[in-house]
């Protein structure tokens, strides 16, 4: 089987033309995932579209512009350790762990059965010493390993719950679609404990959180 390293070329390419990703690092990224690995079967022709994509379990792997400009917003650092709301089919989680290859990413699941699809294709591709998956509701996040240098909500939330905001150590920054009705991608930058400086970043359109 082809492992489309063109395809993702292609793709990575007109991310860049259209201004989407301007990081080198983030770039290298979408290059290196085989998002046709995260599909189902019934997707394959539509692998490298730059699209959301059904998973099944009435989810969504997100498009893969939105994941570029997710992952450059949170402006990681290479040994920096990330918390992921929303596994999905573990796509978004395997571009951010390639971010990070001196972190971790930790990604917290509430459906058990993606959760568990996800864990045995990641490990398969490599990643399950640098990708850690549990089932969970999201919005409590994950705090046996807080503090996190960067949280990201694949779902949409109404609001940055609480206990990801305090996971996330001051210094470090939140990526959200956060509202119902309409939603904006977000980013918060902790400056304090108290203290949130956010910036918007775009309408979007997210499956809601789950929990």
């Amino acid at each position: 089987m082809s492992d489309n390293t063109d395809a993702r070329e292609t793709l990575v390419e007109r991310l860049r033309r259209r201004g989407y990703v301007d990081d080198d690092r983030v770039a290298e990224a979408l290059r290196s995932v085989p998002r046709h690995e995260f599909v189902p079967d019934s997707q394959q022709s539509s692998a490298y579209d730059d699209r959301p994509l059904s998973i099944g379990s009435g989810q969504t792997v997100s498009a893969p512009h939105i994941v570029g400009m997710m992952t450059e917003l949170l402006d990681l650092a290479l040994d920096d350790d990330v918390l992921e709301i929303g596994t999905g089919c573990g796509y978004h989680a395997a571009v951010t762990a390639e971010t990070v290859p001196e972190g971790h990413v930790y990604s917290v699941e509430y459906d058990a059965d993606l959760a568990a699809g996800a864990e045995k294709r990641l490990a398969r591709l490599g990643y399950g010493d640098r990708i850690s998956v549990r089932v969970g509701d999201g919005r409590a996040g994950w705090g046996a390993h807080a503090l996190f240098d960067g949280a990201y909500f694949t779902c949409a939330v109404p609001s940055v719950p609480d206990a990801v905001r305090e996971q996330v150590a001051v210094g470090g920054r939140i990526v959200a679609p956060v509202g119902e009705a309409h939603q904006e991608l977000l980013r918060l930058d902790k400056e304090d404990d108290e203290t949130f400086e956010r910036s918007e970043h775009g309408g979007v359109r997210f499956v809601r959180i789950r929990g």
